[in-house]
């Protein structure tokens, strides 16, 4: 039997107390924040599984605490002891963007969820659900940052060459048992893990179709909402392509092990790039010593034509003409990004009210393309620097390298903006031959019947 409540509609049903509503809050919130931070976990362990992480002596917690870390922008430090005869050096500057890009879909799908049957939302209501999420983020956030500690010893020598310099001074160093070690930066690591829930759940609401807004935001959900939503569409397309090719190359180049750690940890790091550098961005960088890109090798080649030495080294700049010198298919990256970003203009076209200007489609997409690159640029940032000096001589080459990743943020920003407005441009032309919402057809006349004719 239904009861009469269940078939009342939602405006008529005994209203929520205070109490009750603010349970339910704090309940869903959690549920998001769990659901991210899994997602993540499992994400960035069968990344480090397949990396071969799962063999580290007792470390695999620690690291895998530290991955998700940094996947939300958190700090994590390197540190290195070799007692009084040496001394190390290391930096590591990354995010691994595919943790990142799940754990994002994940509690962003969690917190709009529970909106979905809302016909609208109030903005204490909003507040109350961002700040439970935002609070309950940064607690599990300091407590991985906790697990996110150890240290490792380092092993030196042992070559087939007894009488190297390496070995030398490996028997020296373990006598004092060198590490190196992680620790995170508890301060910085939740200030970015601040803003990264904040941005999550912008984007969220940003990119959305049906979530609705506090009734001060709804004449923003036409401007903002079509081309947010198109430039989701863009980069999880560029994902998805990379995907394939990954799974394809792992099927029958070999090294599969090493490619599924690559796609399951930094994916996003490659593809993103990728779509930079296909609009004519620019990424600078050099790698040296034994670190370097594990895929794709032509990026990593690139940077190996720089010369890393010195205290400025000479960097090598990534684009599509350097790609191209290495392997001329990074041609492709050209019409597939011409290809995909008017896919993601006439998305955006189709999804807004018909009485949209094509102006207007060109300078939304402009922007939000522009946007979109301001923030996917920086976070494609890698550096990595590793070194040991024995007795204050210097740095020995075999213990020593750097890998360095940066990109041209303002200058691929510009060309996003150009890009968006030509193809937004076209993608609104090409989306007013197709019926779009707030059109509506005209129904033909049938035609007059033939009445008699008069005669003179």
């Amino acid at each position: 039997m239904v009861s009469v409540s269940s078939r009342l509609p939602t405006s008529t049903r005994p209203a929520a107390t205070p109490t009750g509503l603010l349970i339910r809050v704090a309940v869903q919130a959690l549920a998001a924040v769990v659901a991210g931070y899994v997602a993540m976990g499992v994400t960035a362990g069968l990344g480090l599984w397949a990396a071969g992480a799962a063999d580290l002596p007792g470390g695999f917690t620690a690291v895998l605490a530290a991955v998700v870390v940094m996947a939300v922008g958190g700090k994590v430090e390197l540190a290195g002891d070799a007692g009084s005869l040496a001394g190390t050096q290391a930096e590591l500057t990354a995010m691994p963007l595919t943790v990142t890009l799940v754990g994002a879909l994940v509690t962003g799908f969690c917190f709009l969820r529970p909106l979905r049957h809302h016909a609208v939302t109030s903005s204490r209501e909003l507040l109350a659900r961002a700040g439970g999420t935002v609070v309950l983020w940064l607690a599990a956030l300091a407590g991985l940052s906790a697990l996110a500690r150890h240290d490792f010893r380092i092993t030196i020598g042992g070559g087939e060459d007894q009488g190297s310099l390496t070995d030398i001074f490996g028997e020296l160093l373990d006598a004092v048992n060198p590490t190196v070690g992680f620790r995170t930066d508890v301060g910085p690591t939740l200030f970015y893990g601040l803003l990264w829930i904040l941005g999550v759940i912008v984007v969220a609401l940003l990119v959305s179709r049906s979530t609705p807004l506090p009734a001060r935001l709804v004449r923003y959900q036409e401007p903002v909402r079509p081309a947010a939503h198109a430039m989701l569409l863009l980069l999880l397309a560029y994902v998805a392509v990379g995907l394939v090719i990954g799974v394809v190359v792992a099927a029958t180049k070999g090294h599969a092990a090493e490619t599924l750690a690559v796609l399951l940890l930094g994916l996003p790091n490659i593809t993103w790039l990728a779509l930079g550098v296909g609009i004519g961005g620019s990424w600078e960088g050099v790698a040296e010593g034994p670190f370097g890109l594990p895929m794709p090798q032509v990026l990593d080649a690139v940077l190996r034509q720089g010369d890393g030495t010195g205290d400025t080294p000479d960097l090598s700049t990534i684009d599509l003409g350097s790609l191209a010198a290495q392997d001329g298919r990074a041609w492709w990256l050209l019409p597939i990004a011409a290809v995909l970003v008017l896919a993601a203009a006439f998305a955006a076209a189709v999804r807004s009210p018909a009485r949209t200007r094509l102006w207007q489609h060109a300078v939304r997409l402009g922007v939000a393309f522009a946007l979109t690159m301001l923030v996917v640029a920086p976070i494609t940032l890698v550096e990595a620097h590793f070194g040991l000096s024995v007795l204050g001589i210097g740095e020995l080459e075999s213990l020593g390298g750097q890998v360095i990743l940066r990109p041209h943020i303002w200058a691929t920003a510009g060309l996003a903006l150009v890009w968006g407005l030509f193809f937004g441009f076209l993608g609104g032309l090409l989306a007013s031959r197709v019926h779009r919402k707030g059109e509506i057809e005209q129904p033909k006349r049938p035609p007059a019947p033939a009445g008699p004719r008069s005669e003179r």
